[in-house]
């Protein structure tokens, strides 16, 4: 059976401290003169025995007196060590009562100044910063979940509605039915795009597991290949300057990094307007800068279109085809993050952005 040893208060411990030398410094100012005393009749001579008699009655009389002196001692170094103890850590126990409210039911709330600028205020204000970072964290959590449930919503509403209809019509064909199928195909292609690109986002915050020496001038290659058909579906011309640029990272994060910065271009984009995707090695370590024409974005909404399923203004993220679901640029942003890369985003005067994320070697 293991034994539990009490825990003892922090009140408790800075009492001790505070009487303990209080104490024996008490004790020896009382030790000296008793000492003192005793040691007064010089070794050798005899005294007289009358003398030596009071002398021992008055030093009995001073250790008496030392020992009641030495206990009012003990006594009142205690009240006082728990006095003063219980002063000091007065602002402790409050910000320790307060953090507890605010955790369990409200995180709204902030500690504020405890008095003196003192050890104590640092505390309150640290703490008071955890909160907000806590509460901005939630109320992003609580944001993304909504909005990722109505997204995953949508195409499971759509499915049914047309089994749904193609199932009431009493003169369905077989054409129609078939196109029925594909309708359903269409959206669950929809909702696998999009739950990919969720557990995309999950993964970049969670931290980079793994780090490989990669050329990020080949990774952007390898995707603008990719995309050339669809981007010439749309009437885009893509623009290429691929230098080397190495970089330490995920391979497949990185890889979907520039998907997207692509993806986003090509979509987000006019009818015979143009994208241009440029590697370079810096001073620092590499970059790559994505730029595009398209619709003017107000530099004031820049920052919406890195959230998860923000709008611009009156428009949803999403592309009118169906493809986007608002989480590109978010994925973007997250995985850039988690590289301890640098983002810098900009709005182009005459219509679309320039994107550039640059790497370090650190």
């Amino acid at each position: 059976m293991r034994v539990r040893i009490p825990r003892r208060s922090l009140h408790a411990q800075l009492t001790l401290l505070y009487a303990v030398p209080f104490l024996i410094s008490g004790v020896v100012l009382l030790a000296i003169p008793l000492l003192g005393n005793r040691q007064a009749t010089p070794a050798g001579l005899i005294a007289d025995p009358a003398v030596v008699t009071n002398d021992g009655g008055r030093l009995d009389r001073q250790f008496t007196t030392s020992a009641w002196a030495i206990a009012g001692m003990v006594v009142v170094s205690l009240l006082l060590g728990w006095f003063v103890a219980g002063r000091f850590l007065r602002p402790l126990r409050t910000i320790t009562a307060t953090a507890r409210e605010i955790s369990a039911s409200d995180l709204h709330r902030r500690l504020g100044r405890t008095g003196l600028h003192d050890e104590f205020t640092d505390l309150a204000e640290t703490l008071d910063d955890l909160f907000q970072r806590l509460q901005a964290a939630f109320e992003s959590q609580r944001h993304f979940v909504a909005n990722a449930s109505h997204e995953l919503r949508t195409p499971l509403t759509a499915e049914r509605t047309v089994l749904q209809v193609a199932l009431a019509d009493p003169d369905a064909t077989t054409e129609t039915l078939r196109s029925a199928c594909h309708e359903v195909l269409t959206l669950s292609d929809q909702q696998e795009r999009l739950i990919e690109a969720l557990l995309t986002l999950a993964h970049g915050e969670q931290g980079l597991q793994l780090r490989t020496p990669l050329d990020v001038a080949d990774t952007a290659a390898e995707v603008t290949a990719a995309c050339h058909q669809d981007a010439a579906r749309r009437g885009i011309r893509i623009h290429t300057s691929l230098e080397q640029a190495p970089a330490t990272g995920d391979p497949d994060l990185i890889e979907r990094l520039i998907v997207n910065l692509v993806d986003n271009a090509v979509r987000h984009n006019a009818p015979g307007g143009w994208v241009e995707i440029s590697t370079m090695t810096t001073a620092t370590g590499s970059a790559i800068r994505v730029s595009n024409s398209g619709p003017v974005v107000p530099p004031g909404e820049l920052d919406a279109l890195f959230q998860p399923f923000r709008q611009v203004g009156n428009r949803r993220t999403r592309h009118p085809d169906g493809h986007g679901h608002g989480l590109g640029l978010a994925i973007v942003r997250t995985i850039a993050k988690a590289h301890g890369a640098t983002l810098d985003a900009r709005t182009r005067t005459s219509g679309g952005l320039d994107i550039e994320i640059r790497f370090s070697d650190e």
